[in-house]
């Protein structure tokens, strides 16, 4: 029987208005579904409140026993829900059961949380127990994005529900099924009480609501720079904390001393993995000036050598571009480097929704594709002279998420990654990679630092709380 019944997936009534979930390689429908309203939110984070009380007393165990469910059913699941993902987000099978692989792995991290100890016994100045207790938050706010809408929604759920949280989830409506709805259906499924968990798709309105609820204490929001500034600003307003994970504009570093041959088909997927539709895609190639040259070259036959169209129906290494709005912004931040003086060493034209891997030589600090979070399939190539100026281009820039630094010397490679402030940074590999085990998180206009990932959800969806206990009522003197 599918986990995904359009017929049943949204159990509760919404108020938004009924949207289009489109496939992008075709423009066909694929789903409708209905959008939540603010109102929607409102009653949304009463019934999540009122159900996380018990949730939050129920046994570590039973918890965790959710999770690891949850995390079962995701590989049970996987090949319907890889084909949602596919359709939905224009991905390519193997980076949809990369998803699916780290949506298991997230649950059962999470799963793991849930007996950690909880705190630590204090000294205290006085005759009595002293101790902190990590406690749940309450409710936690959860905005995910269309790029890698199952990581992105899972990476915040299951750790905030492992914790004993309530969530209220709002995925971005054109990937409402994998990145919201298959949640919803899956942890259903997997035993978690009704009431704890509330899928609403919606727009800005259902995230402004969101973000200025009273009874959410805590908002985890992946995306755009842009939009992470207006939440972070909201909810300052609202006293509310609230974990960032924003844009990008990562940089590999290509030594004189690495291998050319080995460096271009890593270089390739950095860029052009998922269309380069990722945070920390790489989106500025420094290569040392003896290399220059050749990495071009090679680099845009690997380009031209790609197979570019619809990811279901064929065997393509790049999928569609979400839709017509991501498109153009690509194509006037290419056509701009162009016209700028940048050379178009491969790429730049598109069937459709369908982007060729774009490869540009000759930018500089003002080719706009170089300077800004393309999001899309472009590798900006760059010379320098020495690790000196490397270290200097690559730190230049408003962001600071992944770094890659590729050197047959690794020792060298970690003295320059010190010089870098990033959030991530991997040696002798390109700049997108995830796993549930690890902390993520970018600084600067990538975001508040690393807030996901073992140690770092538990400080992300719980508040220290300080308790004493005496034996007898203290004596004071009045």
């Amino acid at each position: 029987m599918p986990l995904l019944d359009p017929q049943t997936w949204q159990s509760r009534t919404l108020s938004g208005g009924e949207y289009a979930v489109t496939e992008p390689a075709t423009g066909d429908t694929l789903a409708t579904v209905t959008l939540a309203s603010a109102d929607d939110v409102a009653s949304a984070t009463r019934a999540a409140r009122a159900a996380q009380a018990e949730w939050a007393r129920t046994p570590h165990f039973v918890r965790a026993g959710v999770l690891r469910k949850a995390g079962d059913l995701f590989t049970a699941h996987a090949e319907e829900l890889r084909d949602w993902i596919v359709r939905e987000s224009g991905s390519i099978p193997g980076k949809a059961e990369f998803e699916l692989h780290v949506a298991a792995q997230e649950c059962y991290e999470a799963a793991a949380l849930a007996p950690r100890p909880a705190g630590q016994v204090l000294g205290s100045e006085a005759p009595r127990l002293s101790y902190t207790r990590q406690v749940p938050v309450g409710v936690v706010g959860v905005i995910s994005p269309f790029n890698a809408p199952l990581i992105l929604s899972i990476r915040s759920v299951a750790p905030a529900l492992a914790l004993g949280n309530g969530v209220v989830l709002k995925p971005d409506p054109r990937t409402a099924v994998c990145g919201g709805l298959s949640l919803a259906a899956v942890f259903a499924e997997a035993g978690l009480p009704e009431g704890l968990l509330h899928v609403l798709p919606g727009g800005p309105e259902a995230g402004q609501a969101l973000v200025a609820d009273p009874l959410v204490p805590v908002i985890s929001f992946t995306g755009s720079t842009a939009a992470g500034r207006a939440v972070g600003e909201a909810a300052g307003r609202h006293l509310k904390r609230v974990h960032l994970e924003l844009g990008g504009n990562s940089a590999l570093i290509v030594l004189e001393d690495a291998d050319i041959d080995a460096v271009i088909s890593t270089a390739a997927w950095g860029s052009f993995f998922h269309q380069g539709q990722i945070c920390m895609t790489t989106g500025r190639h420094l290569v040392h000036a003896s290399l220059y040259e050749e990495y071009v070259e090679r680099l845009a036959a690997k380009a031209d050598s790609l197979a570019v169209g619809d990811p279901y129906r064929e065997q393509v290494h790049l999928g569609p571009i979400i839709d017509d709005a991501q498109l153009a912004k690509i194509r006037g931040l290419v056509d701009s480097s162009t016209t700028g003086g940048a050379k178009l060493a491969a790429g730049g034209t598109h069937d459709r929704l369908f982007y060729r891997p774009t490869v540009l030589a000759g930018v500089d600090d003002t080719t706009p594709a170089y300077a800004e979070e393309v999001f899309g399939p472009v590798a900006p190539v760059r010379s320098f002279k020495d690790a000196d100026e490397a270290a200097s281009l690559a730190a230049d820039g408003p962001y600071g998420l992944s770094l890659g630094i590729v050197t047959r010397d690794t020792a060298r490679g970690l003295d320059l990654a010190q010089r870098i402030p990033t959030g991530i940074v991997h040696i002798n590999d390109q700049t997108v990679n995830d796993e549930a085990v690890a902390p993520f998180g970018g600084i600067a206009a990538s975001g508040t630092g690393a807030r996901f990932g073992g140690e770092a959800n538990i400080e992300a969806f719980t508040e220290l709380r300080w308790t004493t206990v005496r034996g007898d009522v203290a004596a004071y003197p009045f």
